[in-house]
């Protein structure tokens, strides 16, 4: 008796061409827009850095790296590194910080938490521009609100407007309000979705809230916590905090409140120095590239993905 056998039907061949089509039909839209609109802008960013050019003139000079140079002998230099250190520090730490006890909060059964989660992240969503006109009516040192509780307890209001170190504080605090429920609503999704069987188990074996959050919790959020760390630090170093120093301080009071973003507008559009706005812009791109090159390297090593 003869035993038949089934041969199995050959697989389909995808041609290289084919697969190629696919790739660029797909991805194609997405990486011209992406060559188009940001790697030429940088590219060319970079050639205006090494030209001596005034924002409108028909004519550049090209003079190497002179336009580094003279900003690393600016004596202004060394204050607007240390703001932009400073204000980088404290909104990324802040926003991480108070964002992730927010999220712990709205993680609750409350009541009313829709409406409390849609106005924690409404800020988030609305012009940094009419954030900051509507923060300078608040911190007015004779008539705002912050004014009028520091004088109920019995306290002076600080001179916000006239004191760079105050100024500084008020634009972080502000910064903090607007960005801080962006922070929140994605540590509360990444908390929604941490296993409830561990949770469960850590109860039973007796572990204090405090220590399941940081033993199982805390842990389980790093990827987030990474995704949120290089997000918030680049916003904070770009058109994010731009637009509510613009509206609030214009880098002042005695460039108190001027960084690295600020002063790149400042140097162009205000002084016209198109090339030497384009170097700092430059070095703000390479600051914020090492950073973010550290964070995906060293941290990313501390992430436990599920």
């Amino acid at each position: 008796m003869t035993t038949l056998h089934r041969v199995p039907a050959a697989r389909p061949r995808t041609t290289p061409w084919r697969s190629w089509g696919t790739f660029l039909l797909l991805a194609g839209p997405n990486v011209a827009l992406l060559v188009l609109f940001v790697y030429k802008p940088l590219i060319q960013n970079v050639q205006y850095s090494l030209l001596h050019w005034n924002l409108g003139s028909d004519t550049a000079t090209a003079i190497g790296l002179e336009n580094y140079r003279n900003y690393f002998s600016d004596p202004k230099t060394p204050a607007v590194l240390l703001t932009t250190l400073v204000f980088a520090v404290v909104t990324v730490g802040g926003c991480m910080a108070i964002g992730l006890a927010l999220a712990r909060l709205l993680d609750r059964e409350l009541h009313g938490r829709t409406f409390v989660r849609a106005a924690v992240f409404a800020p988030y969503v609305l012009s940094g521009v009419a954030v900051g006109m509507c923060w300078l009516f608040v911190f007015d040192p004779q008539y705002g609100l912050v004014s009028g509780l520091l004088r109920g307890l019995g306290l002076t209001s600080p001179n916000w407007y006239n004191d760079p170190d105050w100024a500084l504080a008020m634009v972080c605090i502000v910064y903090l309000w607007k960005y801080v429920g962006y922070v929140a609503i994605i540590y509360l999704a990444a908390l929604q979705s941490v296993p409830g069987d561990l949770l469960e188990a850590a109860q039973i074996d007796g572990a204090s809230p405090l220590r399941t959050f940081w033993s199982i919790v805390f842990p389980l959020l790093s990827p987030t916590t990474l995704f949120l760390s290089v997000t918030v630090f680049i916003e904070s170093n770009s058109g994010g905090s731009f637009d509510i120093i613009r509206a609030m301080t214009k880098g002042g009071p005695l460039e108190g409140t001027t960084t690295m973003v600020y002063q790149v507008y400042q140097e162009a559009f205000v002084d016209g120095s198109a090339g030497y706005a384009s170097a700092i812009a430059t070095l703000l791109f390479l600051g914020l590239l090492a950073v973010t090159l550290v964070q995906m390297v060293f941290v990313e090593r501390k992430v436990h993905y599920r």
